[in-house]
């Protein structure tokens, strides 16, 4: 591509957004919509714990094929480039999401609609597994000197502003539908209005580029035919410890989200217009804290960012209890805002951490290997672990849940290396 031709780094932030934006939204209307709706359309009557349950098992699914999506569409990410690869990944998601939403439920299919409801959701979790690192990589590998985290930090943001839309989207649903309304056919129209922005996100995609540390590689023949051996062989230190180091941050943000949501609707039986309100109010603490966290992990490097957001985590757990079983609009706004911003402390630096420990060759793979690993112990579960714990001992214990994840990821966080591999 011609130099006058290049892809500006506003449009290459602008990109690395846009499509984390689009496929975390596509993955949260589907986290709501288990929450609310999942477990009636497609799981015969039985009593709702177990309805809850089931819908929660389905959420889970995507999280085990996210990181069978990361070495897919990693080893296409660090062999034939990460452009190509990116767009691939939002259209799997889009597609995936569609035909969600398309999906007959139990009264029309039988066990069928539960079945192709989970091969669905595991198309989404393939989706996304390629996402993330793509994006990472596209923002950093073309961040100028000492700017990394800032520029990292735009598909950081992708997930805050995803879980807005889609938090937005079911809001207006339980304003201007009644209930048999949104479960007839409301809950599907999030789905359908996917499509239009995945048209969106792969529109500003093809417009890209390469990013100069792989077209360097690539023209020095320095890529690899099978970057997940090299990956397993050479740097699994990483991929393991960079996957609990992101157990924090995947666990304060289903926690709050999801088990949240669902606890406050059914089990506090605070309306789900008012709860949807209150998690508006939370998420924008975490879009306001994410720029703010990357520019002093710039400042003061990765690692201290990181460790004291970590620290913060593990005393709220503590606070889980009193604030969510109060019953207090005030309280649970306060709680879910405080957990929400401390997500937004542990996660805007990971856009440049991650993938500072792998070298360009396996860095796609290594990166979106990582994150979406850290995903199966800190989300998968996050929620029906959340579910049995309150049941069978109540909300203490999903706090302390909350609080042995941060400290898990604090400790992970310490093991990793502050500097970054020497090829970036």
């Amino acid at each position: 591509m011609n130099a006058q031709h290049l892809p500006s780094t506003t449009h290459i932030a602008f990109a690395s957004f846009i499509g984390t934006a689009i496929e975390f939204y596509d993955f949260y209307i589907y986290a709501m919509a288990s929450a609310l709706v999942i477990g009636q359309v497609f799981f015969p009557v039985e009593d709702a714990a177990t309805q809850v349950l089931n819908a929660f098992l389905t959420f889970g699914i995507a999280f085990v094929a996210r990181p069978l999506g990361a070495i897919f569409f990693g080893h296409f990410g660090d062999r034939i480039g990460r452009k190509a690869t990116l767009a691939a990944s939002l259209l799997v998601m889009g597609v995936s999401t569609l035909l969600i939403g398309c999906l007959p439920g139990y009264n029309t299919l039988g066990p069928w609609a539960a079945a192709l409801l989970c091969l669905l959701r595991f198309g989404q979790g393939l989706g996304l597994g390629g996402e993330w690192g793509g994006a990472a990589l596209l923002a950093t590998e073309s961040a100028p000197a000492g700017r990394r985290a800032w520029f990292g930090m735009f598909p950081q943001m992708g997930p805050s502003i995803g879980f807005l839309l889609a938090t937005l989207s079911f809001l207006a649903l339980s304003l201007y539908l009644s209930e048999a309304e949104f479960k007839a056919w409301g809950w599907r129209l999030p789905f359908f209005a996917s499509a239009l922005l995945v048209i969106v996100g792969l529109y500003v995609r093809f417009k890209l580029a390469e990013t100069p540390a792989f077209s360097k590689a690539l023209a020095q023949h320095r890529t690899l035919r099978t970057p997940i051996k090299t990956l397993l062989k050479l740097h699994s230190r990483p991929v393991l410890l960079g996957a609990l180091a992101m157990t924090v941050c995947y666990n304060l943000f289903y926690t709050a989200t999801v088990f949240c949501l669902s606890y406050g609707t059914k089990t506090l039986n605070i309306p789900r217009v008012e709860f949807l309100q209150m998690l508006c109010v939370a998420v924008m603490f975490m879009a306001l804290i994410t720029p703010v966290a990357a520019r002093l992990s710039d400042a003061f490097g990765r690692k201290p960012i990181l460790l004291t957001g970590c620290l913060l985590a593990i005393l709220v757990g503590f606070a889980l209890s009193p604030l969510m079983g109060s019953g207090s609009m005030l309280a649970i706004t306060i709680f879910l805002s405080i957990v929400l911003l401390l997500m937004g402390v542990t996660f805007a630096p990971m856009g440049a951490f991650l993938p500072e420990q792998f070298p360009v060759s396996v860095r796609y793979t290594g990166a979106g290997l990582t994150y979406n690993l850290g995903g199966i112990l800190g989300a998968s579960t996050a929620p029906f672990v959340s579910q049995l714990l309150v049941d069978n001992g109540g909300l203490v214990w999903v706090g302390y849940y909350v609080s042995a994840m941060a400290a898990l990821s604090f400790f992970a966080v310490l093991a990793l290396p502050s500097a970054p591999v020497k090829d970036y």
